[in-house]
């Protein structure tokens, strides 16, 4: 872990996070956090796919496209 929280400290910040938000509150958040975060992912796979894409192009395929255009 990054920040070396151990349970004591995960257990305060989940308490302190109840009591700021509320029971109700605090289901939505999370899922909303789950849903930025698959998204995020979503958003980096493409742009590793489209740059594995570009850099699998040859430069005579693009040369052969420029003649024909």
């Amino acid at each position: 872990m990054p920040f070396n929280l151990g349970p004591w400290e995960i257990t305060l910040l989940i308490i302190l996070a109840l009591v700021i938000f509320g029971p109700r509150r605090l289901p939505e958040m999370a899922r909303s956090f789950g849903e930025a975060i698959q998204e995020f992912k979503r958003a980096g796979r493409k742009v590793q796919e489209d740059v594995k894409t570009a850099l699998e192009e040859s430069p005579a395929d693009e040369s052969e496209k420029k003649k024909t255009a």
